[in-house]
């Protein structure tokens, strides 16, 4: 068997970035199954790798999360001829996954599926083009209604959908019922990300003893509303909390907030740079808290996003701003709180108790633990994503 994996923004544990991509392409290389990865970089001129046993393609299609909406679509659309136009070489192809966003990479499966008679699971990384109508960048009526019409084109052309949440499976089912949609949720790597004791000389490296600290680390884009994760850390300041913030990434709003940082004085947030798995890993190490961030827009809150999983991982207290299948999760599992985004002081409020009282702090931590490694363990959803192929 030999499966064809398209996504655009595939990343290695060396690079750093969301993983998914990688996870999934070893869960099926690890198995015996030839796996080829068609992606793209923003170097000049294409070139081939074997990553652990992996063949990817990088497509020469730039890509910056600071592109606005236009310039993103026209990547999206570049991307999406490049790969088809590459995977035409492939003819011994048992099956493609294509993976969105962005939901374009569905027109290279879709061609592939009509002229090489390859079949197609596609994976609906978020709710596109919910996603971009909600947050304002589509407007105009006869652009949304043909991104609407691509989208129940490629669900139908799908031999199968998958879905990384409860709450997208549930939207897509709506969308398409009838249709086949499997549940494969994000992946936590309990392998990498350990709970231990803080290590002195991490401590010391950034500068963080005896204080409590939260960390976000991610996108730093629009969507993610971290002008909140700067409130959050100017009223903690304020009520006296000795709380360090960490914002770990960059993106297309990074420069703003380090400049409205600066104007609010915020010595207790800590800008660092994006970091590759290792770096994540260490910094999730000194931190008690994991923070996952979002505007406060409905489709926001069907995602499945990675930092979730790591912070799970790690044993960490999560500290969400959004509602919906995430909210109820933590709180049924008493791993997490919620914090309503638009009011900072609720997270002075409820923070306060983990602060003060570090046995109620363990409690979370371990039940985060528990929960990553019972129903997110990389091990158990790589098999149950082989599985999709294996049984064919």
């Amino acid at each position: 068997m030999k499966v064809l994996i398209l996504h655009q923004h595939f990343h290695t544990p060396q690079t750093g970035g969301a993983l998914r991509s990688y996870y999934l392409a070893k869960a099926l290389s690890d198995r015996g199954i030839q796996t080829v990865v068609i992606t793209a970089h923003n170097e000049p001129g294409y070139r081939q790798q074997d990553v652990e046993g992996v063949e990817v393609h990088y497509l020469p299609v730039a890509y910056d999360n600071k592109f606005g909406f236009t310039a993103r679509g026209i990547s999206f659309l570049r991307f999406a001829w490049k790969s088809a136009r590459l995977a035409g070489q492939w003819h011994d192809v048992s099956m493609c996954y294509a993976m969105s966003v962005p939901l374009t990479v569905g027109l290279a499966a879709g061609w592939m599926k009509r002229r090489h008679k390859i079949p197609f699971l596609f994976e609906v990384g978020d709710l596109w083009p919910d996603a971009p109508v909600q947050l304002g960048y589509v407007q105009n009526y006869f652009l949304r209604r043909f991104l609407y019409a691509l989208e129940k084109w490629i669900y139908r052309e799908a031999d199968s959908i998958v879905a990384p949440s409860p709450a997208i499976q549930s939207a897509v089912e709506e969308k398409m019922p009838g249709k086949t949609i499997h549940l494969i949720p994000n992946m936590a790597d309990v392998n990498c990300f350990r709970p231990a004791p803080k290590e002195e000389h991490l401590e010391k490296k950034f500068e963080v003893q005896e204080k409590f600290v939260v960390t976000y680390a991610g996108a730093v884009g629009v969507a993610n509303g971290l002008d909140y994760f700067l409130e959050i850390a100017r009223v903690s300041h304020k009520a006296n909390l000795l709380i360090q913030f960490f914002l770990c990434g960059e993106g297309a709003v990074l420069d703003r907030l380090k400049v409205n940082a600066g104007r609010l004085g915020l010595r207790n947030l800590t800008f660092v740079g994006f970091q590759n798995r290792e770096g994540v890993r260490e910094l999730l190490s000194v931190s008690d808290a994991a923070f996952v961030c979002y505007k406060n827009v409905p489709v926001l809150e069907t995602g499945s996003p990675n930092k979730y999983f790591d912070g799970l991982a790690a044993g960490k207290l999560i500290v969400i701003n959004f509602g919906g299948w995430i909210k109820k999760e933590i709180e049924e599992n008493r791993c997490g709180i919620y914090v309503d985004p638009r009011e900072p002081n609720d997270f002075v409020k409820k923070i306060r108790p983990f602060v003060e009282d570090k046995t109620r702090l363990l409690e979370y931590q371990e039940a985060a633990r528990r929960l990553g490694m019972t129903t997110y363990s990389r091990d158990m959803l790589s098999a149950k994503f082989a599985n999709l192929f294996i049984k064919r």
